[in-house]
């Protein structure tokens, strides 16, 4: 689970920054070396003329201090980052990891027209992920088959096998997820495993969940894949999904994936077709 109170460390920054900001007139205040080069690297006029004035103005420093704003929802650049993240080259870059949802796990749910089930978290409109508990009927564009583990198996050594199955992930595979994974809680005896993949440039992180859901089929696990941050996913989700299915599949799963054919709205909108 992400630490939130690393996340939220510079907030007290923040504050130390707007008591500052009242004890100065901006008009007057005189920028760094480093502000400088910060605010000619943005491309802004303003910034060029501030730079040669040697003053930075009202326009400016509210844009300044609107950026310190945002940083507790931001993220450190390596904080929380995962180890086995394939460079250290962008960690100088601010991260938008977005918050952990607050409701993943089976739960009572409602569906589009208010009634009850039991099922994964539902996806929501945007083309950013899949769930196989959603309703085929309300959202065809988001529902995904559930994965059925072999015969012989019983729940405990399917959901191990799947563990080790997504342990043995490849962080960068198809130029994803290079910000690294880790799974964050598994539970064989009670069916259900959550882990978190990063992007490397930018630190969004996704959210997989794989579950048994009484009432959803013999061996069957439900799963679901979904961004936090954003509207596209630019193909992600799908990748991810269809790269540990085919793992299973190698040992005798049955594990369809994400087929483009069946979700041609969201091949569209991310460019994949």
């Amino acid at each position: 689970m992400l630490n939130l109170c690393q996340s939220f460390r510079p907030l007290g920054s923040v504050l130390l920054l707007a008591v500052a900001a009242r004890a100065f007139t901006l008009s007057s205040f005189e920028p760094t070396a480093s502000l400088q080069s910060s605010l000619r690297a943005t491309g802004n006029s303003d910034a060029e003329s501030s730079d040669q004035s040697g003053a930075v103005s009202r326009r400016e420093m509210s844009s300044i201090l609107a950026g310190v704003a945002v940083l507790p929802f931001m993220g450190a650049g390596n904080a929380n980052a995962f180890a086995n993240k394939i460079s250290d080259k962008y960690d100088d870059r601010p991260k938008r990891r977005g918050p952990q949802p607050k409701d993943l796990g089976v739960a009572t749910r409602k569906d589009m027209i208010g009634e009850e089930y039991t099922g994964l978290k539902n996806c929501g409109p945007a083309p950013n992920c899949f769930c196989s508990t959603d309703d085929a009927e309300d959202d065809p564009d988001h529902v995904i088959p559930a994965w059925l583990w072999p015969e012989g198996y019983d729940q405990e050594a399917a959901f191990k096998e799947l563990e080790a199955v997504v342990n043995e992930y490849s962080p960068g595979q198809g130029g994803i997820d290079g910000g690294g994974f880790a799974i964050q809680k598994s539970d064989p005896a009670k069916g259900y495993l959550y882990a978190q993949f990063e992007a490397l440039k930018n630190g969004y992180v996704d959210d997989l969940e794989f579950a048994v859901v009484s009432g959803m089929g013999d061996r069957a696990v439900q799963l679901r894949s979904s961004s936090r941050v954003g509207y596209l996913d630019y193909g992600v989700n799908a990748k991810r999904v269809n790269y540990i299915a085919k793992a299973l599949k190698a040992k005798g799963w049955n594990a369809p994936g994400v087929d483009f054919k069946t979700h041609p709205d969201y091949a569209s909108q991310n460019n994949v077709a």
